[in-house]
């Protein structure tokens, strides 16, 4: 009887074990199904978000290049699409040009005097000091002006009419240092635009080869040869301006500063009569 028993109670543990772990096991088949379907149900979601952001970032792709597409690399294509020759020919025309224009306008700031201030440095050095006096004040003075002076006084021995002469020769003299390279500047204004214009008609030139050459009058030829071309005018046009501008700021220099050259002449002469008479 205790045989039985402990027999019954041995298969009934048993069943209870198979039983628990058959529990067990659909607990972690049915968690695993659980976690298989979380996972298709992330990648179904990630999927519909890469869907959407798709056309976005395909949209941030093609205006970025347009956002981020500076001045210089416009210019840098736009030359490239213009042709080596004509365009290399013009960007030196441009920077031989523009360099001439910066040196005349450094030269002519520097070469501006006090017109008013020297004469009456002058004019003190002759009453205090004499001719020898005032020799030394131009001499220490930066300008054409000064320049002038000096010349004038230089010759104060040999007569009112010497010194005039004097003033009026070196006059034309330091007027002629002031319009240094200024045709230079005026040749690039000119042969900028015919450059261009040289580069269209050759261009055009091309462009109707090619129709001829492909037999049929395509738009797309047509077209691109034509942009090709007139690249070269604007370029040429641009440069032009541009070196216009700095020419006709050097010119309205040049004549506010002979003005002043010829007032003080007409004043340093003025006080050399003066200084004679006190004599």
């Amino acid at each position: 009887m205790k045989k039985v028993i402990a027999l019954f109670a041995f298969f009934t543990m048993l069943n209870i074990g198979m039983v628990q772990s058959a529990f067990a096991q659909d607990e972690v088949e049915s968690e695993a199904v659980e976690v298989a379907e979380e996972q298709v149900a992330a990648e179904e979601e990630t999927a519909v978000v890469e869907e959407v952001a798709a056309p976005a970032a395909a949209e941030e792709v093609v205006a970025e290049p347009a956002a981020e597409q500076g001045l210089h690399k416009i210019l840098k294509q736009k030359i490239i699409e213009g042709g080596a020759g004509f365009m290399g020919a013009l960007l030196l025309c441009f920077i031989l040009g523009l360099a001439l224009a910066i040196e005349r306008i450094l030269y002519l700031n520097l070469a501006s005097t006090d017109t008013k201030k020297l004469l009456k440095e002058v004019e003190d050095a002759l009453n205090n000091g004499g001719v020898e006096a005032a020799k030394d004040v131009c001499r220490n003075t930066r300008g054409p002006i000064a320049s002038i002076f000096y010349q004038g006084l230089l010759r104060y021995d040999e007569g009112i009419d010497v010194v005039e002469k004097t003033v009026v020769s070196y006059g034309g003299v330091q007027t002629g240092l002031l319009e240094k390279n200024l045709s230079w500047i005026s040749l690039f204004i000119g042969i900028a635009p015919m450059l261009g214009f040289l580069g269209t008609v050759i261009g055009m030139i091309e462009a109707f080869d090619r129709i001829q050459q492909a037999g049929d009058l395509s738009a797309t030829v047509v077209a691109g040869g034509i942009k090709v071309a007139l690249i070269t005018t604007v370029g040429g046009l641009i440069v032009g301006m541009i070196l216009q501008l700095f020419y006709n700021y050097i010119v309205s220099k040049i004549d506010d500063l002979v003005n002043d050259m010829e007032d003080a002449s007409i004043s340093l002469l003025d006080l050399v009569l003066k200084y004679n008479l006190k004599k």
